[in-house]
């Protein structure tokens, strides 16, 4: 990109890396980056409330110590002088870890979040905190201390959740980049509702890790599904980030030095596509998007076979058997927003009484599910699915029985990858009846770089869709 192209171009439409090119190249300053972003804010977040908590001040003064390492000619970091945004559940130096309740406005943390601080070594500039729901529990945006995230595609649906602010803060041109979460579809469902793309990595390549009050008692379940990853509006953002976070580290014992390539298997790849995982009922408009992508992979050389990897009902139940949330629910503090007490006693109606065993069985029904979707995936490497099996929710429609019943079918597939640990990047494809069509592609373990790869593929054939106005 050459400095014409750069000084007629609104800098907040850029992505990460060509953002961090034009900053390195002096073709722009990491100070005017920041402030374009920061203009952003101002212009667009009081519609949406996706980045509740602006790090302005700061921001700005690390951008101006970045222009002045560009000057000095010294060796830059990947995102040098690169704004991005922040989870309120990921620790942030100097900011509090709200989980989005008043109860912890003022729980500081004293040290970054290990992606937070490697994206601080990779010279990214953490500019604001998003919104989230009340300790990440629902599928829609609305937090006791911030209020709800506005869906700028269409108001009256959720944003999603739990990385609902991330998601619109990427959409809406406030952030290049965001680090969020994902337990039960956290990254790619707020992805499909905003229109961006996002990646869930494996268990163990990207760490987590909390230095607010003492270490806490995470159940086992929580450990086994619970990831950080980034979203962004391109694809080629998410690899660089993946790069720059992936890592062992002694503060998450689960993190491995697994590399970011794996071999190439047999070509042409085989790509499963599900367009109604287990039966259950998928939109048409989902299924569209997904029929739509099984064609570009086939322009792109992959061999497409509709088939789709077994038990996935059974999957996405053991899940929730994992996770124990009758006996995890207690380790909280309980939260105090009407929207999550509403959900959380809709959740546990459909969920039933604690069943005894059905915890420490999920252990092994797990281990079962993961030799039978790792045979699939030895001669179908990459399977094609819908995010959620649905159109983003009406607003309130999540807090009654039959709401929550409903989101448990339309999470079906994000929450099955979700209990075995797998990789997914959710990518856009499109945009039908005014709503973004987002699918996602699921790998083998620790092979990030097959879905990436496809996923791009997908982006050079359907285009970015992003940044927005809001409607």
């Amino acid at each position: 990109m050459n400095a014409t192209s750069i000084t007629t171009t609104e800098l907040w439409r850029l992505s990460a890396v060509a953002l961090a090119a034009a900053i390195r190249s002096k073709e722009v300053s990491s100070q005017e980056v920041v402030a374009a972003h920061l203009r952003r804010i101002e212009a667009v977040n009081p519609r949406v409330n996706a980045v509740p908590v602006v790090l302005a001040e700061g921001a700005l003064e690390a951008a101006k110590a970045a222009d002045r390492r560009v000057g000095a000619g010294e060796e830059l970091p990947r995102f040098h002088g690169v704004p991005f945004t922040v989870k309120s559940n990921l620790d942030v130096a100097g900011t509090p870890t709200t989980h989005g309740l008043r109860a912890m406005a003022e729980a500081y943390p004293k040290l970054d979040a290990p992606v937070v601080e490697r994206m601080r070594t990779a010279g990214a500039i953490p500019i604001g905190r998003s919104n989230m729901p009340d300790f990440a529990i629902s599928w829609h945006t609305h937090s006791e201390l911030y209020g709800a995230t506005v869906n700028p595609w269409d108001a009256s649906r959720t944003p999603g959740a739990s990385s609902g602010g991330e998601g619109v803060a990427l959409a809406t041109g406030m952030s290049p980049i965001g680090l969020g979460n994902d337990t039960l579809g956290s990254l790619r469902w707020p992805a499909q509702c905003s229109g961006v793309a996002a990646l869930k990595p494996t268990l163990g390549r990207i760490p987590d890790a909390t230095s607010v009050g003492t270490p806490s008692i995470v159940p086992i379940g929580l450990q086994l599904a619970a990831v950080n990853g980034p979203l962004a509006r391109q694809v080629a953002d998410l690899r660089a980030v993946l790069g720059v976070l992936a890592g062992p580290t002694w503060r998450d014992p689960w993190t491995v030095p697994a590399p970011l390539r794996g071999p190439q298997p047999p070509r042409p790849i085989t790509v499963a596509v599900v367009l109604d995982p287990a039966g259950r009922g998928t939109a048409r408009q989902v299924q569209d998007g997904v029929r739509r992508a099984a064609s570009a992979l086939t322009d792109a050389g992959y061999a497409v076979e509709e088939v789709e990897p077994p038990s996935i009902e059974a999957a996405a139940r053991c899940l929730l058997d994992m996770l124990d949330l009758h006996t995890g629910w207690n380790l909280l503090p309980p939260p105090v927003s009407d929207y999550a007490k509403r959900w959380i006693a809709a959740f546990f109606e459909v969920l039933g009484p604690p069943e005894p065993l059905a915890n420490a069985l999920s252990f092994a029904t797990r281990h079962t599910l993961l030799h039978a979707w790792g045979q699939f995936q030895e001669t179908r490497p990459l399977i094609l699915a819908p995010v959620g099996t649905d159109l983003p929710f009406t607003v309130g429609a999540d807090r009654t029985p039959a709401g929550v019943r409903d989101n448990l079918r339309v999470m079906r597939m994000v929450m099955a990858v979700n209990a075995l640990g797998l990789p997914a990047v959710a990518v856009p494809v499109g945009v039908e009846d005014g709503l973004p069509q987002v699918v996602q592609l699921i790998g083998p373990r620790y092979r990030e770089d097959l879905c990436l790869d496809a996923a791009e593929a997908l982006e050079e054939r359907h285009g970015v869709i992003s940044p927005i106005d809001p409607g």
